[in-house]
């Protein structure tokens, strides 16, 4: 393995639907990426339009990972699921001195990442899990109440994405964790929970009032690495009907566990999924709110308007990279609040920061 100084950083996963839109939005901003991943044709295509270089190698040899990042001072790595492909990435990492960014939303990887502070000091790296809608508006959002009222006990966040949709990627990482339904933080401790097990009737500013469910989101477990509060819960927008027809799939999840299952959904994914376009990129938005209260019965709240998710975690993801190779960030592993402050989702395009209110 050269000695040569890292001077570049690499997007792994750019043939992905998340990583070519990094990559462009890197472009855009005049950054000059490594474009990377396991299939060539689409990566070199890729990399060919957008004048880049790019380096092809797949994550099941912990050797060449290592020998593809020698030179490499940061990667933003977008290939799920991230359940499968974080650990063989972040231990690569570790072993070469490269930074380590991903846009993962899974609780697993979360809670894996952030456990190897230690080891990340040792090797003098950043690790940066979430740098994407998951988690960056809604870990400043909870960072922000957390602020507000120091001695909170409960917090409950919630998004919805107004004319959003998912990319092939994000559905077949839901598909790779079932029968995992759901999951909250109780007194400090991540616990499983049925699926669709709560509802809550949220005001969002912008939307008037919405019926929202539990998901099993990242900030279950970055929320309480930023704040500490030891009560989490995560709801998202959805319709009554479909909340039924949820609890109703509860007694199918060991079924849809089973690994030929996984497969057919799967493929299914990639005959009839292709993402958002263009338009619903540009006009979709995605509206949060958070809460926290204390033992006292005192809360307060606050809401955040984003861009949609996908464009969102592209100028994010990029401006995160950029701040870690400028120095700004501690070796160690962080949270985005952790890592940026808690104004830092401000700054970014499309943001809308609501003030904080008490009830």
């Amino acid at each position: 393995m050269s000695d040569a100084p890292k001077n570049q950083w690499m997007i792994y996963g750019a043939n992905g639907f998340t990583g070519e839109l990094i990559a462009r939005e890197a472009v855009q901003r005049g950054e000059k990426p490594l474009l990377a991943g396991r299939r060539e044709g689409q990566v070199k295509k890729l990399a060919g339009e957008l004048s880049l270089p790019h380096r092809i190698f797949g994550l099941d040899e912990p050797g060449a990972i290592a020998e593809a990042l020698w030179d490499v001072k940061a990667v933003v790595h977008s290939a799920g699921p991230f359940v499968v492909t974080s650990r063989p990435m972040m231990e690569a990492c570790l072993t070469t001195g490269t930074h380590y960014l991903d846009i993962t939303g899974e609780i697993t990887v979360f809670e894996r990442v952030l456990a190897h502070k230690t080891q990340a000091r040792a090797a003098g790296v950043a690790l940066l899990p979430g740098v994407g809608f998951d988690v960056v508006p809604s870990d400043n959002l909870a960072a922000r109440l957390a602020q507000a009222l120091p001695d909170a006990t409960h917090l409950d966040l919630a998004f919805v994405g107004e004319g959003a949709e998912w990319s092939r990627g994000t559905l077949k990482t839901v598909i790779e964790n079932l029968p995992a339904s759901g999951a909250v933080r109780r007194d400090g401790e991540i616990v499983p929970v049925p699926l669709a097990y709560l509802t809550r009737d949220i005001d969002f500013p912008s939307l008037g009032r919405r019926r929202t469910v539990t998901i099993p989101w990242g900030d279950v477990s970055t929320a309480y690495h930023t704040t500490g509060i030891p009560n989490i819960r995560v709801f998202t927008g959805m319709h009554p009907k479909t909340i039924r027809r949820m609890r109703l799939m509860r007694p199918l999840l060991p079924v849809l566990g089973l690994k030929w299952v996984k497969n057919a959904l799967k493929g299914w994914v990639d005959r009839t999924v292709t993402g958002p376009d263009r338009t619903t990129r540009n006009n979709a938005r995605l509206h949060l709110w958070g809460e926290v209260r204390n033992s006292g019965g005192h809360s307060v709240w606050a809401s955040i308007e984003t861009a949609e998710g996908y464009s969102f975690t592209a100028t994010s993801s990029v401006e995160c990279v950029r701040r870690v190779l400028a120095g700004q960030v501690e070796p160690g592993a962080w949270t985005p609040s952790k890592a940026f402050g808690v104004h830092f989702v401000d700054g970014l395009p499309g943001v809308v920061t609501g003030e904080i209110q008490k009830r």
